[in-house]
């Protein structure tokens, strides 16, 4: 009896979600006896994801550059999901902030784990063929990690250095994107030309970029994080997690494609030049960069050796 009144208040529940579609109940369950059982390769597109990779040459490890390349890209996904979750609360609770902020750091900890299989995992003497028939793409062209940056701190924090005390929250958005520092890894600095790189970039998602960071003007992870009472603003479990988050996306990240470039990029005294025409050196350093996406929760001692242990690592190794 309890089963057959158990269906009765499913039915009714049913009866009551589909009443405003335009079709009656009767109509859905058709559709269910006649729908197939769902597999598991159908329900994640196996087959659809196994063929989208798709080499420009005949050398073996491209494969793993594109594979890993898009996997990258779904792990940013993930970190953009949570990102959105936390703009779009209102609640304030610092569970949920908290909880979101660590998956976040569980993504990144599972990119950056990872990134060995850029590093060590594929031939250099491939690489630097295979990656001649890729130009002018490049992984500056990740629109994504450009959203991640965008969803966590305004606009003024990801300024360049060099003009960032020039400007504010009270410029414009078009103001402030002009002057974001990844431009400048995509641009001839003696001429002010922008590599194609960079002007492919731009033509594809400025418009996109400039209307999501309209949209959370005010309302980024860093200004959620603000907008807290101070007695959660100081959790040290948030403040902690925050900071990992931080040091995840501008520190680890960008330091794990320096490791990346110096092993198949470098040569010698000199340098090969990256696909897009980045000028990785100037670009990837965290310390010449100094984006902080939380700069509140730092004292001024870190702020000012932002990412200096990692660059001595990578350029001195003679002092670890």
């Amino acid at each position: 009896m309890k089963d057959k009144e158990r269906i009765d208040s499913q039915i009714e529940k049913l009866e009551e979600k589909y009443k405003d579609s335009g079709q009656d109940l009767s109509s859905y369950l058709d559709g269910l006896l006649h729908q197939r059982y769902l597999t598991y390769w159908d329900y994640i597109n196996l087959d659809t994801l196994l063929s989208l990779q798709q080499p420009r040459t005949y050398f073996p490890d491209e494969e793993i550059f594109i594979m890993y390349h898009q996997i990258t890209e779904l792990y940013f996904k993930l970190i953009l999901h949570e990102q959105k979750q936390l703009v779009d609360d209102k609640s304030q609770n610092l569970d949920f902030f908290i909880e979101k902020v660590r998956r976040i750091n569980s993504y990144y900890k599972a990119l950056i784990s990872s990134f060995s299989i850029m590093i060590k995992g594929m031939e250099r003497e491939q690489f630097l063929q295979y990656r001649m028939a890729l130009l002018p793409a490049s992984g500056f062209q990740s629109a994504q990690f450009r959203m991640i940056e965008i969803y966590s701190t305004p606009l003024e924090n990801l300024v360049h250095q060099s003009q960032r005390e020039n400007f504010s929250s009270e410029n414009s958005i078009e103001e402030l994107y002009e002057q974001i520092y990844w431009k400048r890894g995509a641009t001839d600095m003696s001429t002010g030309d922008k590599t194609l790189t960079l002007k492919q970039f731009e033509y594809r998602y400025t418009p996109r970029l400039v209307r999501i960071a309209k949209q959370v003007r005010g309302n980024t992870i860093y200004h959620k994080y603000l907008q807290l009472p101070e007695t959660k603003r100081y959790n040290k479990e948030l403040v902690d997690a925050l900071k990992k988050m931080d040091i995840n996306a501008n520190v680890n990240w960008p330091l794990m494609h320096m490791g990346s470039a110096h092993r198949y990029l470098a040569k010698g005294e000199g340098q090969v030049d990256a696909t897009g025409g980045t000028n990785w050196k100037e670009y990837l350093p965290p310390s010449f960069q100094k984006v902080v996406f939380f700069p509140e929760i730092y004292s001024k001692q870190e702020l000012n050796n932002w990412g200096k242990q990692w660059v001595d690592h990578i350029f001195n190794p003679e002092k670890k």
